[in-house]
């Protein structure tokens, strides 16, 4: 039986848009889950038995959801049916001395975030977000920053300057500042400290990013595309979340058999710079709260590695669909259309994490959501990406598949997907989850 989404392409739309950073992600995602019923845990506290839960560190967010215990006489081990994520994108980054002044102008010192594909983010109108760590009397307290309004802009060199007519070879270091406005400009974490609401003189840290202010769009003469930046990986932010919330109706509805394991949303920062942080997914966050929740539900340390051993990672990331104008740059007989379904990603040198018994549990998903399965390998003579799969199974020994939905243009500040995708995504995680 296919499964009945609450995703939509404009919804996805809607949540970029509330999303500039990380942060805002988790704060997007979090007031979804409040809405919900969700209860929010820290990890500094004690945990009581939570049901439905979400924890959140920086940039990164678990959520879960453990219902299928609700009305057991005694607790019953379950194990974890878990959808991975990341919440940041390639972009710009405002440096730790951001004033310049050339040629008479105002100018931003940015820096490159992950592999940002540099000549898209030229002559965009670009605001600013992130967050901002003050002096609240004697402790450190921060804010969130988010700037809809054009501040920043990185002009293109003219054509009549270039060497050879055929563009510019961009240096990350000199050319990809933002002109802020003619003369001497207020100090840049001034301004962004009085839009806070924060005393400039309290600022002690900031961790600041720019981003596209042009609204996600619906396009193309039959509305069957989206435009929208951040879609990699915002697209499984929203996808993973909606599936996430509508776990309770679709089993309740009996669209489903027996009910199985604990639903669980883990959405990592950093994963395009490596996933090396205190959050990212090389951390030790997915596995405390899984060994937290465990306990908080009656369960001992033996149980939670018995758990552990039984319980599955579903990494999403966006998939390259094939390109028409480069279709020479894809596997021969691998083509990926848009909106043609959930992708599954596999390759033999582990950049993905995919194996035989992942594969058939994502495929067996996708056919009971009722949505086409399509399968990526990479060429082999170009160098594959990867994501978070790979380090989820190794640093927790789940049992991980990568999966994805469709796009074009990935890592550009101004990204392409199916309209169709996003809902046939979100179906397919809903039933991996459930």
């Amino acid at each position: 039986m296919a499964v009945n989404t609450s995703a939509t392409a404009a919804g996805l739309g809607d949540f970029i848009d509330a999303s500039p950073s990380p942060f805002h992600v988790c704060a997007t995602v979090a007031a979804e889950l409040d809405a919900a019923g969700y209860v929010r845990v820290f990890e500094d506290r004690p945990w009581s038995t939570t049901v439905r839960g979400y924890v959140i560190r920086g940039g990164s967010i678990i959520a879960w959801d453990a219902s299928v215990l609700e009305g057991l006489s005694s607790y019953a081990p379950q194990p974890f049916r878990i959808v991975g994520g990341h919440t940041d994108s390639p972009n710009l980054r405002v440096k730790q001395n951001p004033d310049r002044t050339a040629a008479g102008l105002s100018t931003v010192a940015l820096e490159p975030y992950g592999g940002a594909w540099l000549n898209s983010w030229l002559d965009r109108d670009l605001g600013l977000s992130g967050r901002l760590a003050y002096n609240d009397g004697g402790r450190v307290a921060h804010t969130l920053v988010r700037i809809d309004e054009p501040v920043l802009r990185v002009p293109q060199l003219a054509i009549h300057l270039s060497d050879d007519r055929k563009g510019v070879h961009l240096d990350p270091q000199r050319h990809v500042d933002g002109i802020r406005g003619v003369g001497e400009s207020q100090p840049l974490l001034e301004y962004v400290a009085d839009r806070a609401g924060v005393d400039p003189d309290a600022v002690l840290g900031w961790e600041l990013m720019t981003h596209d202010v042009t609204p996600s769009r619906i396009i193309g003469s039959a509305g069957d595309l989206l435009s929208a930046p951040r879609l990699d990986n915002q697209g499984t932010c929203y996808a993973g979340l909606r599936a996430l919330l509508d776990v309770p109706r679709l089993r309740s509805g009996g669209e489903d058999g027996q009910p199985r394991g604990i639903a669980m949303l883990a959405l990592f920062d950093h994963e395009e710079v490596g996933s090396g942080s205190e959050r990212g997914a090389s951390s030790d966050f997915l596995v405390t709260v899984c060994e937290r929740i465990v306990g908080g539900l009656g369960g001992d340390r033996d149980e939670f590695l018995r758990i552990m051993a039984s319980s599955i990672c579903a990494s999403g990331d966006m998939a390259h669909a094939t390109h028409p104008n480069y279709s020479e740059r894809h596997e021969p007989s691998h083509h990926i259309a848009v909106n043609g379904g959930p992708v599954l990603k596999v390759n033999q040198n582990l950049r993905y994490a995919s194996d035989a018994i992942g594969e058939a549990e994502f495929a067996l998903a996708c056919r009971d959501a009722g949505v086409p399965l399509q399968r990526y390998i990479h060429r082999a003579d170009l160098p594959c990406g990867s994501t978070i799969g790979p380090l989820t199974a190794t640093r927790t020994g789940l049992l991980t598949v990568d999966v994805g939905a469709p796009q074009l243009a990935m890592h550009s500040c101004r990204e392409l997907m199916g309209a169709d995708d996003v809902a046939m995504y979100s179906a397919a995680l809903a039933a991996f989850l459930r």
